[in-house]
């Protein structure tokens, strides 16, 4: 794996201010938004009864497409066309947090693209959402490297990970703003903070990054000690910077994602 350019900051904001202020490369100024699409799809697999609601916001700069899953409420479809055309520094000084989160992604694409940096690339086959699920959720558990009786803080929770942890011995602590319970009748903690007390070891999604608290967990991982695994669509390539910086593992999976395709896809893994 290649090194990332350094930047000092330990958190979400201070990374987009050294993006800003052309401390990673080359200033956003000199970059344009090409294209911009809002994106609302839903998921909902064979014999479950959970319905998973998806809104995406996808900035195009260049060849690459940052990317940042949100609430209804963050955002609508007008943004789509607010903010194609612009320099990139606009986007990045855009008040709502998830056109910074897809900002920040499109502009550490381009500049570190995840196939030059990343520790290996990961295929997985063409096939139904099911079975592209379950290796995906097999490869970020085997990421995670989950010892048994391990309990994990899994923040942003899909049943298929769930399931993964619990094959590897581990002892899942599942944690969501949305979901009440598993597909197994799991009750499904809404306040974070206590199964981050409990942890062993954590799994969120970088969708935490767009609800604002990718950077509690990080202090908290820090203090405890522990290892976190990020699986990233959202803001994949901000939260390549955060390795060695409290982030141990990360599973990136820029656009396409694999639920908008049955064709074969491809992961980014990093490791420390």
């Amino acid at each position: 794996m290649k090194k990332n350019q350094a930047h000092d900051s330990l958190s979400v904001n201070a990374l987009r201010e050294a993006i800003l202020e052309g401390r990673l490369g080359s200033k956003p100024e000199t970059l344009s938004v090409t294209g911009a699409s809002y994106i609302y799809q839903t998921t909902q697999f064979p014999f479950s009864e959970t319905k998973y609601h998806n809104y995406y916001l996808l900035i195009r700069v260049e060849s690459y497409f940052g990317a940042c899953s949100h609430t209804p409420d963050q955002l609508d479809m007008r943004i789509a066309s607010q903010l194609s055309g612009l320099p990139l520094a606009a986007a990045l000084r855009d008040k709502r947090l998830p056109a910074q989160i897809a900002a920040m992604d499109a502009y550490l694409g381009v500049i570190n693209p995840h196939q030059d940096f990343c520790t290996k690339v990961v295929d997985i086959p063409g096939g139904t959402p099911v079975q592209k699920a379950k290796l995906r959720d097999a490869l970020i558990a085997d990421m995670a490297d989950i010892k048994v009786s391990q309990k994990v803080a899994l923040i942003g929770v899909v049943n298929p990970l769930v399931e993964a942890i619990t094959q590897r011995g581990g002892t899942c602590l599942p944690c969501d703003l949305q979901l009440k319970v598993t597909q197994w009748g799991e009750a499904v903690e809404r306040d974070m903070e206590k199964v981050l007390e409990k942890a062993d070891s954590v799994i969120c999604t970088a969708m935490t990054l767009s609800n604002g608290t990718f950077d509690r967990i990080l202090a908290r991982v820090r203090e405890k000690q522990i290892p976190l695994t990020v699986y990233a669509q959202t803001g994949s390539a901000a939260i390549a910077q955060f390795m060695e910086k409290g982030v141990t593992a990360l599973v990136a999976e820029p656009f396409p994602f694999s639920q908008f395709s049955a064709a074969a896809s491809q992961l980014y893994c990093y490791t420390i």
